[in-house]
């Protein structure tokens, strides 16, 4: 018998609330997005998720339509924190910190289940740290800073650590230089999931919701833009807006031309790199973040359950942003510096996953892109597209808001934000704690789904098969693949293993084993074709292929 996520006494007067599973029928959608809308958004990640939850829950009619997947972009290969950011403050933009450390908290309390409080250790080493212990003084003032600018909200504030307190948390931190270190708090998401969570609460809100959906071409009349043509499953479908809302991130310009043929590109892409290893070899409590020989940028190591995430790197890109994968040279660069910090002696043989992604960063093509604002950016040209670029994960329900009023000025209309005390689905009356509690498998379905995790239960309730593992070894069951197609618009093999779970990145050869059974339980649930299941696990298999060969034996 499955335990479910414990719910705190709370009355039910938040609409975010189901009793009954929302289900989203892939044509019924489709049907709908030929409706006239008030709020066209073209863009599923994480702040055109968000906007189309902020216009929905003002009153508006919104549809949403993504070419690929939610979050197939940047909004699921981020470092997955929640956090003011420290870095921002050694920048001097205090007022990003505490807008951050504030969205922070509404995440903490609006999606209890996937925002949860985590450590973050700094060690103090005599030499060749992220600072030694002449300057470590001086970086606790930074922190007491990001304390009183909102990090007191966790409930947390920093604190010294002892030698042994440090080696408590991270023992095989090389101990030679170590003098000692910093404590201090922030908060980590499954960016994948919180991204999807958004969508589906706009569309419990009303909105129309669509993954592969492509915005072929803007309509326009009158010099402005009323819509799109929207190319899906095989239809294009004309969709008429009062309003579009550009929100495809390093994309962006792409569309913008499409508006304006005499745009000029302004997003400069920022790629971040991560590597995941099995927490065996790197075992640490929360976050440690550690210094990498000869570069100005800290890495992190934070601990996932049974893995170990390893990064990030910020140079230019100017590849395609369609493939974006971690390269050799990255690999070696994060590899370097954990073996640097700790006694592991890391090889790429260690390497279970890895996760590349692009910050559609906006601003000057001069000087490092670490240096460069994470400030967002909200435009309308002079045929009434609004775009928005930049911006970080963590303010995403703000920008939101942003364009939203935006949208509404473009549209002469006026209605209150109501996003920022809105508890997303699974989120209203979840009790983190209790559910940590009961270990095993209700704090599995419980940290993903939230008091929702009942509706995964009553599948396999429905059928005792579903219980089983995806397969031997791996941590997701069969249910949550049926869940995925019949109530979160998963289409194929890589949205499941993706990002309706982790596993590609989490344990990457463990994923292509379990392919095969994410196919059959797709097939049975959404009538695929024999054909169309061996091409999906075709294309499966080739993409991690590539993404393997391009890590270990560089780009060809």
């Amino acid at each position: 018998m499955i335990r479910l996520p414990g719910r705190k006494p709370r009355s039910e007067t938040r609409s975010a609330i189901r009793r009954t599973p929302l289900r989203l029928d892939r044509q019924a959608q489709i049907e709908r997005l030929a409706r006239p809308v008030d709020v066209l958004v073209v863009g599923g990640g994480i702040t055109g998720c968000y906007a189309a939850l902020d216009a929905a829950t003002r009153g508006l009619s919104v549809a949403l339509v993504e070419r690929d997947d939610f979050a197939s972009g940047t909004s699921s290969k981020s470092s997955k924190m929640v956090h003011g950011g420290l870095r921002y403050i050694e920048q001097g933009n205090l007022p990003l910190v505490r807008r951050s450390l504030l969205e922070r908290q509404r995440f903490r309390r609006n999606a209890p289940h996937l925002v949860r409080r985590l450590p973050f250790v700094l060690p103090i080493l005599t030499q060749d740290g992220v600072f030694d212990a002449r300057v470590a003084k001086a970086f606790e003032g930074l922190l007491w800073t990001y304390d009183l600018a909102g990090g007191w909200r966790i409930g947390r504030l920093h604190r010294r650590l002892s030698v042994a307190e440090v080696l408590a948390r991270a023992p095989r931190l090389r101990a030679d230089r170590l003098k000692g270190g910093l404590l201090y708090y922030d908060s980590r998401t499954d960016d994948a999931r919180l991204t999807l969570t958004i969508a589906r609460t706009a569309a419990h809100f009303g909105a129309t919701v669509l993954n592969g959906a492509t915005c072929r071409e803007l309509v326009k009349e009158g010099g402005r833009v009323r819509g799109a043509r929207v190319e899906v499953d095989g239809r294009t479908v004309e969709v008429r807006a009062g309003v579009v809302v550009n929100a495809t991130g390093v994309w962006s310009d792409t569309l913008d031309a499409l508006s304006d043929p005499a745009h000029r590109a302004r997003v400069r892409p920022a790629k971040g790199v991560h590597i995941v290893v099995p927490w065996t070899r790197l075992p640490i409590d929360g976050t440690v973040t550690v210094p990498v020989p000869g570069r100005a940028r800290r890495a992190t190591c934070t601990r996932w359950g049974d893995v170990v995430v390893v990064g990030t790197t910020d140079t230019d890109y100017d590849g395609s942003p369609d493939e974006v994968l971690c390269t050799r040279e990255e690999m070696r660069y994060l590899l370097d510096g954990a073996n640097t910090a700790f006694d592991a002696e890391l090889t790429p043989d260690d390497v279970v996953g890895s996760l590349a992604g692009l910050r559609p960063l906006v601003g000057s093509k001069e000087g490092a892109t670490l240096d460069m604002s994470r400030d967002h950016q909200i435009t309308t040209d002079s045929f009434g597209l609004v775009t928005v670029t930049g911006g970080k994960l963590t303010t995403s329900r703000h920008m939101g808001e942003l364009v939203v009023d935006r949208a509404l000025k473009v549209l002469g209309r006026q209605a209150r934000c109501r996003t920022a005390k809105l508890p997303l689905l699974g989120g209203a009356g979840y009790d983190a704690e209790a559910t940590t509690a009961t270990g095993g498998l209700g704090a599995h379905l419980g940290e993903r789904y939230g008091t929702e995790a009942r509706f995964v239960a009553d599948l396999i309730a429905e059928d005792p098969s579903l219980a089983g593992p995806l397969i031997e070894g791996g941590e997701y069951l069969r249910a949550e693949v049926v869940y995925a197609a019949r109530y979160e618009l998963a289409r194929n093999v890589d949205d499941v293993l993706s990002r309706r779970t982790r596993m590609r990145i989490f344990a990457r050869d463990l994923s292509v084993k379990a392919a095969p059974e994410v196919g059959r339980l797709l097939q049975r649930e959404l009538g695929l074709s024999d054909d169309e299941v061996a091409r999906q696990l075709e294309d499966y298999v080739r993409g991690v292929d590539r993404e393997k060969s391009v890590l270990m034996e560089g780009l060809s």
